[in-house]
């Protein structure tokens, strides 16, 4: 599906034995482009870079990380990226809620 930004493919959204809600997504990022303010949630969350640059902010904090990374988001951690390349940046969410979290509704993710 497109988006302002880019593009997001949804993968998966289903409960598992132990989760109440594991959620799967592929976001492309244009060049300079965020997919969405940084935020918080109390679920954590797994970023996987699949190509292009991401700057990632944790807290304040900002770092690149390229093809290959694993990112983690701690729960309620302010955190967003952009795309900090010169080409398209693309990376999977693993974001999971188990029942300390499901009370969430489903902020940006």
């Amino acid at each position: 599906m497109a988006t302002p930004v880019g593009e997001r493919r949804e993968i998966f959204d289903a409960p598992t034995a132990t989760l109440e809600r594991l959620r799967c997504h592929a976001t492309t990022v244009r060049v300079g482009e965020a997919s969405h303010p940084p935020h918080r949630h109390p679920e954590e969350e797994l970023i996987f870079v699949k190509e292009g640059v991401l700057e990632v902010s944790v807290e304040g904090k900002v770092w690149k990380a390229g093809a290959g990374a694993v990112i983690f988001y701690a729960s309620n951690e302010l955190h967003g990226m952009r795309n900090g390349g010169e080409v398209p940046a693309t990376y999977y969410v693993l974001r999971w809620h188990s029942t300390k979290t499901a009370g969430d509704a489903g902020a940006a993710v």
